[in-house]
């Protein structure tokens, strides 16, 4: 209960009383991403016996893996591969269930998750590439590393899920994440003008962006295709029913930990939690003025850090 009442304690303060944003906000250049011929560089690839969308810049530079998180694809991504697909071998799927990947066979689980992540590996001859995880993918991504340890280089959690849901009430947020899918599929949220409407735009992504309103139309747009997703409901269950809180320390490879401070689906008490779990070989930055996507909100900062982590 106390992370699910902590987090409506500061709902007011994260959603509702914001001052004007910097102008460091929002500062992605649309056209190094509007100018990648993306078609080219996806494809589908059968993985565990189920069709999976794989972004694939391909190159022989080390491997670079993002993983985004829950009611996600890998649009969410558009202003960080391509910072990296020059110098890196950029990958980005779209988990099971969620974008153009097919619904995983039974439950979906964080466990499953992590094995379709490490059979995706193997089919594309990646040995152990830096994994960055956004929330949901933060979850799945510290999973690998603990499932299978010589498969990640470096880990990269971007406000990741997987601390405070353990206080979480179950059954009331999965009530409320049932009526969200079953709302964003009636209402058609893909088919709406929300991206070229302020006020719609606000409405449709506060929950997970700091200033909807400073996001570009076609950023936004990308984003809100997600919505809706047929894996999300499940995709709840598992962020919600699983924990590796006391295996963390197992994790030994370098480990960057990124947060919004004003985070509204995850706490940034979270951040040092994780950063206290895993030990000495992790470190936390937070963004002051930033929800829960900082890679998206500020791609400027983010791009330079994750640089800096991988180089060092």
């Amino acid at each position: 209960m106390s992370g699910f009442l902590g987090q409506v304690r500061a709902l007011p303060m994260n959603a509702f009383i914001r001052s004007r944003p910097d102008p460091n906000y929002a500062d992605g250049d649309d056209s190094t991403w509007i100018s990648v011929d993306w078609p080219s560089l996806t494809r589908d690839e059968t993985v565990l016996g189920k069709r999976l969308r794989v972004v694939d810049t391909g190159g022989d530079g080390p491997p670079l893996l993002f993983l985004h998180g829950l009611g996600g694809l890998w649009q969410n991504w558009l202003l960080n591969i391509p910072a990296f697909m020059g110098r890196f071998r950029v990958i980005a799927p779209d988990l099971p269930g969620f974008g153009g990947s097919e619904m995983p066979a039974g439950r979906i689980s964080i466990q499953g998750f992590a094995r379709v992540i490490d059979a995706l590996c193997d089919q594309l001859d990646i040995e152990a590439p830096i994994i960055v995880g956004n929330s949901m993918g933060g979850f799945i991504g510290a999973e690998v590393a603990l499932a299978f340890p010589t498969r990640v280089r470096k880990l990269v959690l971007v406000s990741a899920a997987g601390i405070s849901v353990e206080h979480m009430w179950k059954e009331p947020v999965m009530a409320i994440g049932r009526l969200m899918a079953v709302g964003a599929a009636r209402a058609g949220v893909k088919q709406l003008p929300v991206a070229s409407r302020p006020r719609l735009r606000r409405a449709a992504l506060q929950l997970v962006v700091r200033y909807p309103e400073k996001l570009s139309v076609p950023l936004a747009s990308e984003l809100v295709v997600g919505a809706g997703a047929q894996g999300f409901v499940g995709g709840l269950d598992a962020v919600l029913d699983y924990s590796f809180r006391e295996r963390l320390a197992e994790i030994e490879i370098p480990t960057l930990i990124v947060w919004g401070r004003n985070d509204i689906l995850i706490p940034v008490a979270d951040a040092y939690e994780f950063e206290r779990l895993i030990g000495a070989n992790a470190r936390v930055e937070v963004f002051d003025d930033t929800g829960h996507l900082s890679m998206l909100e500020r791609p400027s900062r983010f791009n330079g850090l994750l640089a800096e982590f991988i180089a060092a």
